[in-house]
């Protein structure tokens, strides 16, 4: 039962609830309904829901979906704590098919999203890589993903880290 269903019920129900909330939105969605019980009774409010969070991923060929999961969850860390949940990964078209990649996606239970050279080349980046440049024909993967990812007024949270064999970085958005 809702706090506002038991709240109706009577004041000990409501007193239980007291300044309780509960609320829905879609992923993507720019507002929340909620629900929330006072002393003054139910009440219902729609509020900005937070932006979502995506990861955009780099890594060479081979990597295992353990190393990926590892540099999200730190760079996810850094962005606003433990816990944070990414809405997708995203990264190059050329790492469509990289078995670490998908398998880490999965793993967190998201889609990973795809962007081309030329789209992911045409979003300006803090920090190019000539080795990305060489290896999918874009100087940023990781930064240009996640900004690609986060949609229009994407902001970066976390800028590109690195481990052996992976590159992550992290933006809000409304994907």
């Amino acid at each position: 039962m809702s706090a506002v269903g038991d709240a109706v019920r009577g004041p000990a129900a409501e007193q239980r609830h007291q300044e309780r909330a509960h609320g829905d939105h879609d992923r993507h969605g720019s507002t929340l309904l909620a629900a929330a019980v006072s002393p003054a009774g139910p009440a219902l409010a729609l509020v900005p829901a937070a932006p979502a969070v995506y990861v955009g991923v780099g890594a060479r060929r081979g990597v295992t979906a353990a190393e990926v999961l590892e540099l999200v969850e730190r760079t996810l860390a850094e962005a606003g704590g433990r816990g944070l949940r990414p809405a997708a990964l995203a990264t190059a078209e050329a790492k469509a098919g990289e078995g670490g990649l998908v398998e880490a996606a999965a793993e967190l239970g998201v889609p990973l999203r795809v962007y081309g050279a030329g789209a992911l080349a045409g979003v300006a980046v803090t920090d190019p890589s000539a080795a990305a440049l060489a290896a999918v024909g874009t100087p940023a993967v990781a930064e240009a993903a996640a900004l690609l990812a986060a949609g229009e007024g994407g902001v970066l949270a976390v800028g590109k880290r690195k481990s052996a064999r992976v590159t992550c970085a992290v933006a809000y958005g409304r994907g």
